[in-house]
């Protein structure tokens, strides 16, 4: 067994987490749970009383692609994203993006792209869980206490890579499905993210507020898998590997 400060980047997050392409009905049903504790319960970016049942589910559900961290020792959906695929054209099947921040879009800087639309796909919904963003014993969760959870420092640490596992299924399933040409409405924190990671989105609109201030940003899924460091593309491979059908 590695001493704890030899893992790699992959094998510290595999030691706690794993990475599920969510096919299941169980499975869905935790990515709407993850996406209404964060986007309904704590950000107040959509109103509890839409979801009864505790999951938000919106019109692009029933033809994405979902995919769910898990943290391995509660069970715990840690995270989540989805993949909408471009169906059709701009006005007659708008992707999410296009349909509720038309306005922030540079249209010009993406007819000059030239794209093929069944090439076209967007990253949304991505969501990590509160009780893997705060520090122990920070503030109350719906879990209760998170130091009751017992989350060792060693786990902590490996909490900031959620978000950018997430990242990192959602462009294996953009290699699956070849949906290369990515779109996703981001708040500002995971361009730079990414960027500290090699990974450099193209900024193609203007800042809005939807969910949050966010701006929408492209990126091919060649671009980000030869500019990512070496850490975290074997960290892709692993998640890939995980999800691939």
């Amino acid at each position: 067994m590695n001493d704890k400060s030899d893992l790699t980047l992959t094998e510290s997050f595999e030691r706690y987490f794993k990475v599920e392409l969510a096919v299941s009905d169980i499975q869905k049903q935790q990515v709407y749970g993850v996406r209404y504790r964060v986007y309904c319960e704590e950000f107040k970016y959509e109103a509890v009383d839409l979801f009864p049942d505790g999951l938000e589910t919106d019109e692009y559900d029933q033809v994405s692609r979902h995919c769910l961290v898990i943290h391995r020792r509660t069970g715990m959906p840690a995270g989540c994203v989805r993949l909408v695929p471009a169906l059709g054209g701009r006005d007659e099947m708008p992707l999410p993006l296009e349909k509720f921040c038309g306005s922030s879009l540079n249209s010009q800087q993406i007819d000059d792209l030239g794209l093929d639309r069944s090439t076209v796909c967007e990253i949304s919904r991505l969501a990590v869980d509160g009780a893997f963003r705060r520090r122990s014993g920070e503030s109350l969760t719906r879990f209760g206490e998170i130091s009751g959870l017992h989350f060792s420092d060693q786990e902590q640490r490996s909490f900031s890579l959620i978000a950018v596992a997430c990242f990192l299924a959602a462009t294996a399933m953009t290699e699956m499905d070849n949906r290369t040409n990515v779109f996703a409405m981001m708040e500002p924190f995971l361009p730079r993210l990414m960027h500290r990671s090699g990974i450099d989105f193209h900024r193609i609109g203007k800042d809005m507020y939807y969910h949050g201030i966010r701006a929408p940003y492209f990126i091919t899924t060649q671009s980000a898998l030869e500019n990512m460091h070496s850490d975290l593309f074997d960290l892709y491979v692993w998640i890939k590997n995980n999800i691939i059908e």
